[in-house]
């Protein structure tokens, strides 16, 4: 098991206050797989995928990312296991103007101190993959958002991380761009990569392998594609979060 989430639990307090975002939440994810997490706002997710990410702590339980439990790791280690194991992509794309779209593409490497050559290499690689050579001299508010995110994505992968974590990575797309982006996930995946994927999208979770719905901070139901292809798929998905709207935990 590549990613293995151990009965967690997150509390959050306040002075007057305490609200639970997770109970027992337990899953796991193999090495290769392609996982969607759903869930209505408020559900936890967000919560889990922070936890994943390292940018928050469990109250209770374990996260354990290739044997390694993430909560061993010290403070001032964690910006390189990150950028080292974790690749990122967000719903606002999260590239920086003042930066050519190659440069944004780099920066992990450079925060890593990777060779000049191997860096050449690796963008040239990722930039022909996703199809945005032509876009590597220009700077992200001369392109559109659907460019963007697929220097987003390079950006995530260029550093072969162990798990791509993606946040709403069509939320602020429009459905044309949405569905190049989800080709590209889904091109990422068949290449040996591992992605998490949390989305409110039922097209976006339908190019998943497997689903996991999050309801009142815990795993509620699942659902494995199968033989389905993604018309199907999303019909079940559809189902299920009828399903959840319905009836309680």
């Amino acid at each position: 098991m590549l990613l293995d989430v151990i009965n967690v639990k997150k509390v959050y307090k306040t002075r007057n206050t305490q609200t639970e975002a997770l109970r027992n939440i337990d899953f796991g994810v193999n090495k290769g797989e392609y996982v969607a997490i759903m869930g209505e706002s408020g559900s936890g997710k967000s919560s889990l995928l922070n936890i994943i990410a390292t940018f928050d702590t469990p109250s209770e339980g374990q996260v354990l990312l290739d044997g390694v439990d993430l909560a061993t790791i010290k403070a001032k280690s964690l910006a390189q296991f990150r950028r080292q194991q974790l690749g990122f992509v967000f719903q606002d794309f999260n590239v920086l103007d003042t930066f050519s779209n190659k440069d944004n593409i780099l920066l992990p490497l450079v925060l890593s101190g990777t060779p000049v050559k191997e860096m050449e290499s690796r963008v040239k690689r990722v930039a022909a993959s996703l199809g945005i050579e032509s876009l590597l001299e220009k700077y992200p508010y001369e392109i559109s958002g659907g460019q963007k995110q697929r220097v987003a994505i390079a950006r995530a992968i260029i550093t072969r991380p162990t798990l791509l974590l993606a946040d709403e990575p069509t939320g602020a797309l429009d459905s044309a761009a949405s569905t190049q982006i989800l080709d590209n996930f889904k091109q990422i995946n068949a290449e040996g990569n591992t992605i998490l994927m949390v989305t409110h999208s039922i097209p976006a979770a339908a190019t998943a392998n497997r689903v996991l719905f999050i309801k009142d901070g815990v795993v509620y139901h699942e659902l494995y594609r199968g033989d389905d292809d993604d018309q199907a798929f999303r019909e079940r998905i559809s189902d299920s979060l009828t399903m959840l709207a319905n009836r309680g935990v």
